[in-house]
């Protein structure tokens, strides 16, 4: 089961791989045109109401293949208005060939007659709320003919991941969904055909473009809106939690603080005007810091645990108890991870181990990158949190769900840059779920890296990656 947003990121990633959307439409509109015989004998009349969006341009292709069908195609809108290049082409393909192709620009001007079979390629999965006009219409007359309805890839007006609808809707007879079960489809009194368009399983498992469409702004925003970060590190070094709190910046956070021993703050302070630094006590965290820094991290909507702390056992002690102490969602990392086994928190955890790191947490690893994705996520799932095993393949799991990443280069081995993974991290789990935040900041990371290497060769630095971050998390349209 998908839902609509991770879908259309799946199809996004299927271009990406080398499997473009028009190819994918081609099956799409096969698969409707198979559901559309099962409803009627060749020869039967087929009215398709087809919407300017790429669910219209699937009807466009089942068109083609029903010739042995009296098929007519109503697009509700001018054909310049098609909002997609696929499906302007098939709409085009269809008038070069003359097809009975009519265009509504009125849905008083909507015709159906009597037909044997209705097709809805109005609006697909990525529209939700109540139809407007022409649809409303078009879905009112849908409902009143006295013939089985096929819907392509979800009713138009249903809302493709809760089954509801917020006002008239088509009461589908036949739904023609792609690649996946739509969670709201199971709530509908109709047939659910699955259809297996020949997206790649990698298009799912391997993170790509298509996971950066979740990342885009409204455009009255106000500060805050998009997370405040807290980054928890320092004391033996003093690079480590200004590199984290730096790529969460770049990676979208609104503001940033480090909390930090008083002997490095003016060290952190010093790497960029942009950094609010929060000092503590002492030379290294301790557990005495515990519950002002818990107070603290109420008020920041991620925290990042670990950069540059040091594994002294003073500092270890403290980092158990703050866990234990604390209920928001944390980014683990560096020394930090070795107590996360031991402590039974009500934290949401996103932890970040290479797998030296992995096995010190008790858990296995492989060469294989295939074999070390099932034994993280067998262990994701023991510790009940998010793992992020940096790799040459780096595997996100939480336990359910697996995703694994392929950008990056041997230059990474720089040391920060796990720094820098872990802050930008922290920054998209403001507003990604853990496991997104998680794929998502290894792809970009890896992203950053790529591009420093192509433009500098290998000796790259960790900054190199924070001010490519930016870059690296902008989906090219």
């Amino acid at each position: 089961m998908i839902s609509s947003d991770r879908m259309a990121a799946v199809d996004e990633n299927a271009a990406a791989l080398g499997v473009p959307r028009k190819q994918l439409m081609e099956s799409s509109g096969n698969a409707v045109a198979r559901a559309v015989r099962d409803h009627a004998d060749p020869g039967a009349s087929v009215a398709v109401v087809a919407g300017r969006g790429n669910n219209g341009g699937d009807a466009f292709v089942a068109a083609r293949f029903l010739d042995d069908y009296d098929v007519t195609v109503h697009l509700l809108g001018r054909p310049e208005s098609i909002s997609t290049d696929i499906a302007r082409e098939n709409w085009a393909a269809l008038d070069e060939a003359e097809y009975d192709a009519r265009v509504v620009t009125d849905s008083k001007s909507l015709e159906l007659g009597s037909p044997d079979v209705v097709v809805d390629a109005m609006l697909g999965t990525g529209v939700t709320g109540a139809l407007r006009e022409p649809e409303a219409t078009a879905a009112e007359r849908m409902n009143a003919l006295d013939a089985p309805v096929v819907a392509v890839d979800v009713p138009s007006g249903v809302d493709a991941d809760t089954g509801e609808a917020e006002g008239v809707a088509v009461d589908a007879d036949h739904v023609v969904t792609f690649h996946d079960e739509k969670p709201g489809l199971a709530s509908l009194d109709a047939e659910v055909t699955v259809a297996d368009i020949g997206i790649p399983r990698a298009a799912e498992l391997f993170t790509g473009p298509g996971d950066l469409r979740s990342l885009s702004r409204e455009s009255e925003s106000h500060k805050g809106d998009h997370g405040e970060v807290l980054v928890v590190g320092g004391g033996p070094y003093s690079g480590a939690p200004a590199l984290a709190a730096q790529a969460s910046l770049r990676a979208g956070a609104d503001l940033v603080r480090v909390a930090c021993p008083d002997s490095v703050a003016r060290e952190v302070q010093a790497y960029s005007e942009n950094l609010i630094v929060r000092p503590f006590d002492g030379d290294h965290l301790r557990p005495e810091n515990v519950d002002s820094l818990v107070e603290l991290a109420g008020d920041h909507d991620v925290t990042v645990f670990g950069p540059g702390l040091g594994g002294d056992d003073e500092t270890l002690e403290a980092v158990a108890e703050f866990l234990a102490e604390y209920g928001g969602t944390a980014v683990v990392d560096a020394d930090a991870l070795q107590v996360v086994p031991e402590v039974d928190t009500e934290a949401t955890l996103v932890c970040t181990p290479h797998q030296g790191e992995l096995r010190k947490m008790g858990g296995e690893t492989a060469d294989d990158w295939q074999d070390r994705a099932e034994l993280v996520e067998s262990f994701a799932a023991e510790l009940g949190h998010v793992l992020l095993v940096k790799g040459a393949y780096d595997v996100v799991s939480d336990g359910e769900e697996t995703r694994v990443n392929r950008t990056g280069n041997p230059g990474m081995t720089v040391g920060g840059t796990g720094d820098v993974l872990a802050g930008a991290t922290g920054a998209l789990a403001c507003v990604l779920s853990p496991l997104h935040a998680a794929a998502v900041g290894a792809y970009a990371n890896g992203r950053a890296g790529d591009d420093a290497v192509a433009e500098n060769g290998y000796g790259l630095l960790a900054t190199d990656l924070v001010d490519r971050l930016p870059a690296a998390l902008r989906r090219e349209e």
